[in-house]
């Protein structure tokens, strides 16, 4: 069930952010001309801190965002520009019809604890995460029949094709753990990554230490704490008072006051972040199509995106770095005119909606909404909430009119063939179509079923998108190798450096 609450969560991540893919370039910051230090440690604003650091059973992007690639590895793992690479696997082969998978796990790899990684590690993980449902994303190793080990060969036998299980495999479906490890994964960690957790202390940061250990190349600095700062101006005075290094999920209308001084530079990058209004389609206005269509081409999102400082629209549920992007921007067009004739159609002029979205967003957004929905005669309410009300009375109990959240998570097209979704769509025909992607054998049929199906959710008018979110990172003068492209999903920091200048 993941990409489902994890989504929520990862939703969080985003909390005081803005959004939406911009600015070209590659993943990460520049290397600095000035000397590396050896000894440095860097601070990173980040918004969410999660309830506790167990990757096995707790949900959410504050997890994933921190734990996988620095403290947890998999077979493989993906860039931030969705790129598979190998990780604790050296390579990987891929029978021509789907059914076979075979790894060469790496020798010489060691656990935290110092105990050696070993085949059979690997394959516990992998069957203890497809036999307990507890296990997030246990789901996801569904089609996978068999999990075998030769010497450093594994080898992953499938029931059927699934064009997602490699892609699975980078995520927390494929996290190599310890047979029968008894630290307590609530508070503790032990994977084998480029980095250890030194300290955490609850309601402030989370510390990583080099792990000197590693068996790649060993990280440059000598510690990451990561700051959890909810509040965009509490995080802009922390990095101008010198008490951070890296500010992410910042707010792109202050660059200009992080930018003063020349000791941070504001960089966009390309996310898979997706600001989604929901509709409760299930009973009410909103279960007439015509009533959806009007509160989007009711929705000015040019003028969204420029009042949020960066990003870019978005008019489909697949952003453009996931596979099955389409241009969907002449599905629902701007046009209040439009909006208040299919309203008038409807028979719901002078209607009245409620907006339940987090409390921790941005009031830019609801404000936009407000003015949009009111220029053609829908006066809406915003109702914000904690989030924690949120995920019960929306994700839970489905018991809302209108949703704002940010879903990060990347490849999450499966909520829209999912009838028990919050989203509350339900179309036979989409959710056949995304069965046929899974059981593709090439990456492009894959990506041409889940395009099919991304237009029929957009016609349906299923929900809004108003925007692919960008990921608006200040970086420190003195910082390089800083991930710059889908931060709130993956921060991978196993690259960064700062220099003693």
């Amino acid at each position: 069930m993941l990409r489902r609450t994890a989504i929520v969560a990862a939703t969080l991540a985003a909390g005081a952010l803005l959004l939406t893919a911009c600015t070209g370039g590659g993943g990460q910051t520049p290397t600095s001309g000035a000397s590396p230090d050896a000894d440095a440690s860097v601070a990173i604003r980040l918004v969410l801190e999660p309830g506790n650091l167990d990757i096995r059973e707790t949900a959410g992007a504050a997890l994933d965002q921190i734990l996988v690639d620095n403290i947890y590895q998999g077979l493989v793992a993906r860039t931030p520009e969705q790129e598979i690479v190998p990780a604790l696997a050296s390579d990987w082969d891929i029978s021509p019809d789907g059914l076979t998978y075979t790894f060469t796990l790496r020798e010489g790899v060691t656990f935290h604890d110092g105990q050696e990684l070993t085949a059979q590690d690997v394959v516990w993980s992998l069957q203890t995460r497809q036999s307990t449902p507890t296990w997030r994303d246990s789901a996801r190793l569904a089609n996978v029949s068999s999990i075998t080990a030769d010497g450093q060969t594994i080898t992953l036998t499938l029931s059927a094709p699934d064009s997602t299980l490699l892609w699975n495999l980078t995520g927390r479906a494929g996290l190599v753990l310890k047979e029968g490890d008894t630290i307590d994964y609530k508070t503790k960690t032990n994977g084998t990554g480029p980095f250890v957790l030194g300290s955490w202390r609850q309601g402030d940061s989370i510390t990583f230490e080099r792990n000197d250990a590693y068996w790649g190349d060993k990280p440059s600095v000598a510690e990451v704490v990561f700051d959890y700062i909810p509040d965009n101006q509490a995080a802009l005075n922390a990095a101008l008072a010198g008490e951070v290094d890296v500010v992410t999920g910042f707010d792109a209308n202050l660059r200009d006051r992080i930018e003063a001084n020349g000791d941070f530079e504001v960089v966009l990058g390309k996310s898979t972040d997706k600001g989604t209004l929901a509709f409760n389609q299930t009973t009410g206005p909103l279960a007439d199509k015509r009533v959806r269509q009007a509160i989007r081409q009711a929705i000015d999102h040019d003028a969204l995106v420029e009042a949020l400082g960066a990003g870019q629209t978005q008019f489909g549920p697949i952003p453009e770095l996931d596979p099955g992007y389409e241009d969907l921007s002449e599905v629902a067009p701007y046009d209040p005119d439009a909006a208040r004739a299919l309203l008038k159609e409807a028979g719901a002029e002078n209607l009245s909606l409620t907006l339940t979205i987090p409390s921790f967003y941005v009031t830019t957004i609801p404000q936009v909404l407000v003015s949009d929905l009111n220029d053609v005669g829908i006066t809406l309410t915003v109702e914000s909430v904690e989030f924690p009300t949120w995920l019960n009375d929306v994700y839970v109990n489905k018991d809302f009119e209108l949703s704002f959240v940010l879903h990060t998570e990347a490849r999450d097209f499966e909520n829209w063939a999912n009838p028990d979704y919050y989203f509350t769509y339900d179309n036979p025909e989409v959710q056949r179509l995304y069965a046929e992607s899974v059981a593709a054998t090439s990456d492009e049929e894959a990506a041409d079923l889940l395009k099919q199906a991304a237009r029929i959710v957009s016609e349906d008018m299923a929900a809004d998108w108003l925007f692919n979110g960008s990921s608006v990172v200040a970086v420190g003068a003195n910082i390089a190798g800083m991930p710059t492209v889908n931060v709130n999903e993956r921060l991978n920091i196993a690259e960064l450096t700062k220099s003693d200048g």
